[in-house]
């Protein structure tokens, strides 16, 4: 009852600062500081980083080590050291990711996590103010907004008639978002100066790579708890600019760009506009990524947001006089899930019991299928299960020593229900145009 107390009283903080954000556009506010360390935004915080686990920082210190020392013990000398001004943020640990389905590597920062419960706290306090000021075009890491919002807004403006298609993304944004504009960006709503202090030494951390601390003048780095906010703050500029300059309906989620356009001329036109835009923050585009698709049936399609779009004609008697954009998922998302499932059931893994190997296929093909079925995906599921059911027959198999074959047979044939293994079929939900937005709200 404590916690929800708690918890219920830092939504109402968030409530008000989003109200007297959205009643004044031009407001400055200037008494926050005092709120990033109150105690029950603080315990909000560290409940938030608990949940996202997440690897230790250049401290070592991972999540059961702060439990081990203590919660309450650990937040009492935060709070602390932020009211007297002491809290000095550690470099974070530099490490490098492969991107799904690709062999580029993508760099991830990892701050400690003390350090997290800091920017989440931060992050707390400052997102209802911004969120106030936010666009319709933007949906990435925004509260009640999600990926199925901005693709929703695909299907609505293909069935408009807007089917010509600027695509790109922004190049190695999160990096080169510049820290001076940054603050000019922030400063226009916020005026405490603790607060600001705070911000920039989060932004002048810098990171830890093969034992030397480096930093630089720009960039959110990908991993930090805050980086998603300050990067939509910088990234509101170029929406605000495109409400005045920009052709077609924009969809922004985060760094990713989509334009629906009526005509070529004005798909050309929006590329031509987004190039000139972002050149004036200091960011420019990918140009490997950046194209412009017409859909048409027969034609090519686009990838956005783990799915692929194209524009097909129905397939049935009710449906062959239409045509139509359907989605399914992208071949990088096929090949994530396959590499998955792969990772799952490696040898390596042999020593532990079939029904663990089984859980953790589960909560991935759940949380894999949980975000694919808003779309046009059942024989793509159909795949992918059956993958994971050989996947699992050829671990059945190994960890027996026995051949393959029966290890198909015990999953396949023996097993009604594939040893527990979850079904896809019959969760597909088609998308369709105008449908409500939102799920999240």
């Amino acid at each position: 009852m404590a916690r929800t107390t708690k918890q219920d009283k830092v939504r109402e903080l968030q409530r008000t600062l989003y109200r007297a954000a959205k009643a004044d556009p031009g407001r400055r506010f200037h008494a926050l500081y005092d709120k990033v360390y109150r105690r029950d935004v603080l315990e909000r915080a560290w409940e938030l980083v608990r949940a996202n686990r997440g690897a230790a920082g250049t401290d070592k210190q991972s999540i059961a080590d702060v439990e081990e020392y203590g919660i309450d013990r650990l937040l009492d000398e935060l709070a602390a050291d932020l009211k007297e001004g002491r809290w000095r943020l550690l470099p974070a640990r530099r490490v490098f990711i492969p991107k799904p389905g690709r062999k580029e590597l993508r760099p991830l920062s990892i701050p400690a996590v003390r350090d997290r419960v800091v920017q989440s706290a931060t992050k707390t306090v400052i997102e209802p103010i911004f969120e106030a000021d936010m666009l319709e075009c933007s949906f990435g890491f925004r509260p009640g907004r999600s990926a199925h919002d901005a693709l929703q807004v695909v299907i609505d403006e293909s069935w408009r008639g807007r089917r010509w298609v600027a695509e790109s993304d922004i190049a190695n944004c999160f990096e080169a978002i510049p820290h001076s504009e940054l603050m000019s960006a922030i400063e226009e709503r916020i005026s405490d100066r603790n607060l600001l202090k705070l911000l920039r030494a989060m932004l002048r951390a810098g990171v830890l790579e093969q034992g030397a601390v480096t930093r630089s003048t720009s960039g959110t780095p990908q991993g930090g708890v805050i980086s998603p906010v300050l990067c939509n703050v910088y990234l509101h500029r170029l929406d605000r600019q495109w409400a005045d300059r920009g052709t077609g309906v924009l969809i922004r989620y985060a760094d990713d760009l989509l334009v629906m356009c009526q005509t070529e001329r004005e798909a050309e036109s929006a590329l031509q506009a987004l190039e000139a835009i972002l050149g004036e923050l200091g960011l420019s585009l990918k140009h490997a990524k950046t194209r412009i698709v017409h859909l048409r049936e027969g034609g090519e399609g686009f990838d956005f947001l783990g799915f692929h779009h194209r524009y097909v004609r129905g397939n049935t008697p009710r449906s062959g006089h239409l045509t139509f954009l359907v989605r399914w998922p992208s071949r990088q998302a096929m090949q994530h899930a396959r590499d998955r499932v792969r990772e799952i059931t490696a040898r390596e893994r042999l020593a532990l019991p079939v029904d663990d190997i089984v859980q953790d296929l589960n909560r991935f093909l759940r949380g894999w299928a949980g975000y694919f079925r808003y779309g046009n995906s059942a024989q793509f599921f159909d795949k992918i299960s059956l993958y994971a059911v050989n996947r699992l027959a050829i671990f059945v198999a190994n960890r027996h020593e026995r051949e393959r074959r029966w290890g198909w047979w015990v999953v396949a044939r023996q097993s009604p229900d594939h040893l527990g293994l979850i079904d896809l079929n019959g969760t597909i939900v088609p998308p369709r145009p105008f449908q409500s937005r939102h799920r999240g709200r």
